[in-house]
């Protein structure tokens, strides 16, 4: 059985991640940036910005100022929250995890600390990657030494996890912006900083048949070119070493009639447990810029074993999804 709903599924929000545990799908996300919510709902389509606060920083803390994209996962029964932020000055991003108190997404989680690698630089928007009875945290950040005053990129970076709370060793890049495609947006600004070239927004992808993706975002978040890029191991090599990635030369999923900036996405399964979902934000005007971005979801379909994410769909069109 099927219905129907129209995209946005939010007209405001922006790095939608959304997971499903025990029959319900949780939204987590930042309230203005300043606080994290968790909200449950029994079907995708449903979510709402109606959650419960899993986590208020005190103030003057280095993780107190400017949340961005909170992540939840469960691992080994506990979940863990991941996020980024910093003390106010946008350039001290780094990421920091918390751990759920009552073992479940939408409890009360206590902050753990700031988890890092080295070189200790600019980092948001950390995920976690599992493979072969291994832990990966795959985030974006800057080039080491880099500055908001002079031209440099902000790429996708991937360590071995010690434990879901540590690193355990140095970073090593994946993808820095190479394609005109990823550069948008780039450059001097009328303050006279630079904005970098950006690959940020990591989200795994595990195909059906073992092959895992990163998805990730390229280009400025604030620009109609925001897109999905896409980077591909099938196995063959060291996981660590970027020579066992292939990156695709063309971006996987981008604009369209009354989409635009699609990006920052995260992927989970319909309620029969086989369509598959994206969920990203977009804008509905191509100049809209950040405060007019909204949460949306389509499904995507396999071909083999490389993922086939399709047309952005238009606000107001009928998208079906599994009841």
């Amino acid at each position: 059985m099927t219905e129907v709903f129209q995209n946005p599924i939010l007209e405001a929000g922006a790095d939608p991640f959304v997971t499903r545990w025990q029959d319900n799908y949780y939204y987590v996300y930042s309230a203005g940036d300043a606080a994290i919510e968790v909200s449950r709902a029994d079907n995708l389509h449903h979510l709402t910005h109606e959650g419960k606060c899993v986590f208020r920083p005190e103030a003057d803390k280095p993780y107190s100022k400017h949340l961005w994209a909170p992540e939840i996962h469960e691992i080994d029964g506990d979940w863990y929250l991941y996020v980024a932020a910093d003390d106010g000055d946008l350039a001290k991003h780094r990421m920091y995890v918390l751990k759920s108190k009552d073992k479940t997404p939408d409890g009360e989680y206590e902050m753990v600390g700031e988890i890092s690698a080295e070189p200790n630089c600019l980092a948001i928007d950390g995920t976690v990657l599992k493979y072969g009875g291994k832990l990966y945290f795959v985030w974006s950040g800057w080039d080491e030494d880099a500055t908001v005053w002079v031209p440099h990129s902000q790429n996708i970076y991937i360590a071995e996890m010690r434990s879901p709370t540590e690193i355990a060793g140095r970073r090593v890049l994946l993808s820095r912006p190479e394609y005109d495609w990823e550069k948008h947006g780039s450059g001097p600004t009328a303050s006279g900083r630079v904005s970098p070239e950006v690959n940020e927004g990591p989200q795994i992808l595990y195909a059906p048949g073992g092959t895992v993706y990163i998805a990730y975002s390229a280009s400025h978040s604030m620009t109609r070119y925001y897109c999905l890029g896409l980077l591909t191991y099938r196995g063959d090599g060291d996981i660590l070493n970027a020579d066992s990635w292939t990156k695709c030369d063309r971006p996987v999923f981008s604009e369209s009639e009354g989409t635009h900036g699609t990006g920052h996405c995260s992927f989970v399964k319909a309620v029969d447990g086989k369509t598959d979902f994206i969920v990203y934000h977009a804008m509905r005007t191509p100049n809209g810029g950040w405060k007019t971005r909204g949460v949306r979801a389509q499904p995507f379909s396999w071909d083999g074993d490389f993922p086939v994410f399709g047309r952005a769909a238009a606000p107001g069109e009928d998208i079906e999804i599994p009841v």
